[in-house]
């Protein structure tokens, strides 16, 4: 009798069968898990699979690469210029000692000094630690994406067709069922938080919010095959403090979201971005600004203490780098949101490059483009770690603060700590950080003398 059927009725039927055998699968595996916060394990055991496969790439490409006599291309990790971390006064001692009879207590300008700032800015032409904060971090081992390292080249039959099979699986098998996910998980987040608004404030709203956020934000997570470890969840953000976090892509909302129930704070935007603010905002106080009022510092500051002040009200998420960095580094944090007086609960946040880079290069790609990216790479694998309190002391300021918070973060999670602002991704360096190397040369020369005299 089946096989009586009509061709296009055929196809209808088959069409509705995998519809409902895919959203049973969905409904079954992905949104009651993320219901109830719970996982199966199948995305750890998927990126175990993975590990083993890319060692064995590497391996392979490694044993073609001597068998054909190509020289192996090593990315430098730690910088292509071994440097000592010496202060300016040291090294002009230095260089005076060897080529002048000159001592540093010489009140007087010295043609070899300028050695010292030659060498510098040679050395940061070659080997800038600022810019190559903004590309993406370069991996040893070859993780079969399009964006491979510098050693693919043709090596067997068998690792091209591993690869092109890669490509089958990410676009044809994984990219429809995350954009499927992301989808669901969206419109789950505004029709439920738009029927969550409309109840009277309570504890009866409050909790229906939270979990209604918590449920699509991990819906969202495993749109992207995030697989996330938590570190330290007893030091979770608490109401009416700020939780401040190194910031690597527009993901990391949803990385940090989908373990905890945050107040955001940002611009108003339009189109889809804007229905979602809107929609989050009946149901949760979210902190949003016009696009007129972004740039007015003592209204965003006055915002945001009246925020924290109440609390009864949820930890304001906040980036205080202001840019995305590509995760090797932290750069520095404005001032702002340490200014205000409340308790910071800092987040470290690692990813593992080997499965796809989260880093968002803002310059070169698109929103759109970007997440076309991630939802074609392998997973998002990342630690999270919950650092302690911490609070400003009587006699820092809020740039000493600030700092204190940075260094934390990049000591936890295993990242540079650089003072440069993250601004410079876009702007050329301020002629105040050129006066400060000159004022400090100045103050070398003519602070010791003036010591040598008083004495």
């Amino acid at each position: 009798m089946f096989l009586l059927l009509p061709f296009d009725s055929l196809v209808v039927n088959l069409l509705g069968i995998s519809l409902t055998v895919l959203f049973t699968l969905l409904l079954v595996f992905i949104i009651v898990p993320a219901i109830f916060g719970v996982s199966f394990g199948i995305r750890r055991i998927y990126m175990k699979t993975l590990l083993k496969i890319f060692r064995w790439a590497t391996l392979r490409i490694e044993r073609g690469a001597k068998e054909k006599n190509h020289p192996l291309y090593k990315p430098y990790v730690n910088g292509i210029i071994a440097k000592e971390p010496t202060s300016l006064e040291e090294e002009i001692k230095e260089i005076r000692r060897s080529g002048s009879s000159k001592a540093l207590d010489t009140p007087e300008f010295e043609l070899s000094d300028i050695f010292y700032f030659c060498r510098k800015g040679i050395e940061t032409i070659m080997d800038d630690e600022v810019t190559k904060r903004f590309s993406a971090e370069e991996l040893e081992s070859w993780n079969l994406l399009s964006r491979t390292n510098y050693n693919f080249q043709y090596i067997s039959l068998r690792l091209t067709v591993l690869w092109g099979l890669g490509v089958l699986i990410r676009y044809c098998f994984l990219l429809p069922l995350r954009i499927a996910l992301a989808f669901t998980g969206i419109s789950l987040l505004v029709v439920g938080t738009t029927v969550v608004g409309y109840l009277p404030n309570g504890r009866w709203k409050e909790f229906l919010s939270k979990h209604v956020h918590l449920m699509c934000y991990r819906i969202c997570v495993r749109a992207l095959t995030a697989i996330i470890t938590y570190h330290d969840q007893e030091n979770r953000p608490q109401n009416g403090g700020i939780c401040v976090a190194n910031h690597t892509s527009p993901i990391d909302v949803i990385i940090l979201a989908s373990d905890g129930y945050y107040a955001m704070v940002g611009q108003i935007h339009g189109g889809l971005m804007g229905v979602i603010q809107r929609a989050v905002m009946k149901a949760c106080p979210h902190v949003w600004f016009e696009r007129s009022e972004v740039k007015d510092r003592h209204l965003v500051a006055k915002r945001l203490t009246e925020h924290v002040q109440d609390k009864s009200k949820l930890p304001i998420l906040i980036f205080p780098e202001g840019t995305c960095i590509n995760n090797t580094s932290v750069m520095m944090f404005k001032k702002g949101s340490f200014e205000i007086g409340a308790t910071v609960y800092p987040v470290a946040i690692k990813y593992d490059p080997q499965f796809g880079d989260a880093f968002w290069n803002s310059s070169k790609y698109g929103m759109v483009t970007y997440l076309l990216r991630m939802m074609t790479s392998w997973a998002i694998v990342c630690s999270v770690w919950y650092l302690p309190p911490m609070t400003r002391q009587p006699e820092e300021d809020a740039v000493q603060f600030a700092n204190r918070v940075k260094s934390a973060i990049a000591r936890q999670g295993g990242l540079v700590d650089l003072l440069w602002d993250g601004g410079l991704k876009r702007e050329k360096v301020k002629d105040t950080f050129k006066e400060e190397q000159q004022k400090l040369y100045s103050k070398t020369i003519v602070g010791n003398h003036e010591d040598r005299s008083r004495s």
